[in-house]
């Protein structure tokens, strides 16, 4: 007997996630019913589709064969499906984004409780990662990057304020270790370090007219986290290269203090994007023409 829809929709899922726990808890199912499911479903075609570890799921070649040749029809039906929400007078479903922190709560945020209002129906789901990945891969609908960032084969338009980097301390700091004139002088200051998923640690960058550096800073705290590395320059811990959106507070409260400010790299646009498909759901449309 051969798998059924359901079983393969729970394969591709899995292989979509490389995760049970994560695909179970999307298919509102438990791990082990998910288990138990593509085993029944390994077991009717007579061959291993995944290969399990304690800590990891891969596939097969065979199961790869299969993901492949499953995905273009899996979208196929979910186009079909989505476009019945025409025939409703508003977007339902589900959305998935993948969205950095920052754009998170810079930019997404300030907007969420109006686009409940509009479209309660839509369970708007964002998952917050500074880790660059493909998003028709990983099962997201559209994700939001800065323009330097964004996957190739993307539809891509600018969405929410310009954000910039901006450098920045407290002030009973700048008064202990004096005020960096130019960037070069950054090394001679405990610099707070932001640190990539990669494990790469940002290296800071500056303009002036045509003039462009990067500096490799140094510094004793490493974050992944440019709000928390905000924080603790407030409290006097170094200087810190973050966004504009998580300082301007601080320095309006006399807590942090700006520096370099002729050196700041101009400011960048976010961008909402998203994979160009024959099929679009209705609730992804609704969102594209919010965020404009």
């Amino acid at each position: 007997m051969s798998p059924d829809l359901n079983d393969l929709l729970a394969f591709a899922r899995v292989a979509e996630c490389r995760s049970f726990r994560q695909a179970a808890q999307e298919l509102q199912i438990t791990a082990s019913a998910l288990s138990h499911t593509l085993t029944r479903m390994e077991k009717k075609l007579g061959m291993r589709l995944l290969q399990r570890t304690t800590r990891s799921v891969s596939l097969t070649p065979a199961g790869e064969r299969l993901l492949q040749s499953l995905q273009p029809a899996l979208q196929e039906i979910q186009g079909a499906l989505e476009s019945l929400n025409e025939l409703r007078d508003k977007p339902v479903g589900r959305l998935r984004l993948n969205v950095p922190r920052p754009a998170a709560q810079l930019t997404l945020a300030p907007l969420m409780a109006a686009w409940h209002a509009a479209y309660p129906e839509v369970e708007l789901e964002v998952v917050s990662s500074d880790a660059l990945i493909d998003i028709v891969e990983q099962g997201f609908d559209a994700g939001l990057r800065f323009g330097e960032s964004l996957q190739q084969d993307m539809v891509a338009i600018p969405v929410g304020p310009e954000v910039r980097f901006v450098v920045c301390a407290s002030p009973a700091y700048l008064a202990e270790h004096g005020i960096p004139a130019t960037p070069h002088d950054l090394l001679q200051h405990q610099c707070i370090q932001f640190r990539f998923p990669s494990g790469q640690r940002y290296r800071w960058e500056f303009q002036r007219g045509q003039e462009k550096m990067e500096v490799a800073t140094t510094g004793a705290l490493v974050f992944d986290d440019f709000y928390v590395a905000t924080r603790a320059a407030s409290d006097g811990a170094g200087i810190c290269y973050t966004y504009r959106g998580y300082a301007d507070e601080l320095v309006q409260q006399g807590q942090l203090q700006y520096v370099l400010e002729d050196w700041w790299p101009a400011a960048e646009r976010t961008y909402l994007y998203y994979p160009s498909r024959r099929h679009q759901s209705a609730a992804l449309r609704a969102f594209i023409e919010f965020m404009k």
